[in-house]
């Protein structure tokens, strides 16, 4: 299996483009301005006659992109990742049209109809970045700012997806990272995703460290979606967490289950198919049932050794069957 070794090359160069994208980026993340994405406060019904009663006035629930509020079970996540100017970190950072990147996009997600989930489409941005350098805080991350976060969303809403946030976190915590973004996890249609591998300690550097978590920061976040769900009366979000090798996310059980949020575990592995599923195979024994699987495609690394590209039925044949499947 040479997933590792590929992996570390990938790190290296994942670190150089980052630097290379941040430019853009602010370290603030933007406002922090509450705004539901719940609509509240419907007009009351008057009384209509003597013979029907009047009705309690209501409030309008807010959906999930093509309706519902359910997440999972009961749909599949399939879309593409990526930052804008940074076209080495995902298919929606090429070039400089992200609805051109969206339509191609919406093309692959219709591959994953098989009859047992409808597919549900979903952008990821990464919306922390690593950062090979401290910075003013030291935290080796930057974020996004406001504007680009604001495109994304409504970007995602106006193409019936959702949109996950991406923590890349450096030296930061995942939950200060996920609060900075409280303004746009407001909003019925956007959800989290973390990846581990650039969570670092004290001393660590990234691109020199693997990054680690565990069940119980995972949890942090998850009880902090589960609160905003039940606050503000939102669908339920999507919790993704991005995993190459069982090392890097330890102690699973200390996540636990929470009304409103879908947690999903996604198997990162690079290589050719038999390379990819026994990865798969490896990550997803012994997780806990309440975890969905994922699963990742990476259009270049993949086939960087002359192997094909996993295809929909492929992945669609894997054990467990993939609740998410992201193409970066």
């Amino acid at each position: 299996m040479r997933l590792g070794g590929t992996k570390i090359g990938r790190r290296a160069f994942l670190v150089a483009a980052a630097a290379a994208g941040v430019s853009a980026c602010s370290g603030s993340g933007g406002d922090s301005t509450s705004t539901t994405g719940s609509t509240k406060g419907a007009t009351p019904v008057g009384t209509t006659s003597t013979s029907a009663p009047t009705p309690m006035p209501t409030a309008t629930q807010a959906t999930l992109p093509g309706g519902g509020r359910t997440i999972l079970p009961g749909r599949r996540l399939v879309g593409y990742c990526g930052m804008p100017g940074a076209p080495a970190l995902g298919e929606l950072g090429v070039g400089n049209d992200l609805q051109a990147q969206i339509d191609k996009m919406l093309k692959v997600v219709k591959d994953y109809d098989d009859g047992t989930a409808k597919p549900l489409p979903v952008m990821e941005l990464i919306a922390t970045v690593v950062h090979p350098y401290p910075g003013k805080d030291g935290m080796y991350r930057e974020r996004m700012p406001a504007a680009v976060l604001d495109e994304w969303t409504k970007a995602a809403k106006d193409n019936g997806s959702i949109l996950l946030l991406d923590i890349q976190p450096g030296r930061a915590s995942f939950l200060d990272e996920a609060k900075a973004f409280e303004k746009w996890l407001l909003e019925p249609h956007v959800g989290l995703a973390l990846d581990p591998e650039w969570a670092i300690l004290a001393g660590q550097t990234p691109g020199k460290h693997f990054g680690t978590t565990t069940g119980a920061a995972v949890d942090e976040v998850a009880k902090y979606l589960a609160d905003l769900v039940a606050e503000h009366d939102l669908p339920q979000k999507a919790l993704v967490v991005h995993v190459l090798r069982r090392s890097i996310f330890t102690a699973e059980d200390g996540l636990k289950d929470h009304p409103g949020v879908a947690v999903i575990k996604s198997v990162d592995g690079i290589g050719v198919p038999q390379d990819k599923i026994k990865a798969y195979d490896i990550v997803m024994k012994d997780t806990p049932p309440h975890i969905h699987a994922g699963f990742k495609i990476f259009y270049s690394e993949d086939t960087a050794g002359g192997g094909p590209l996993m295809q929909p039925a492929e992945v669609l044949a894997l054990t467990p069957k993939p609740d998410y499947v992201m193409y970066e």
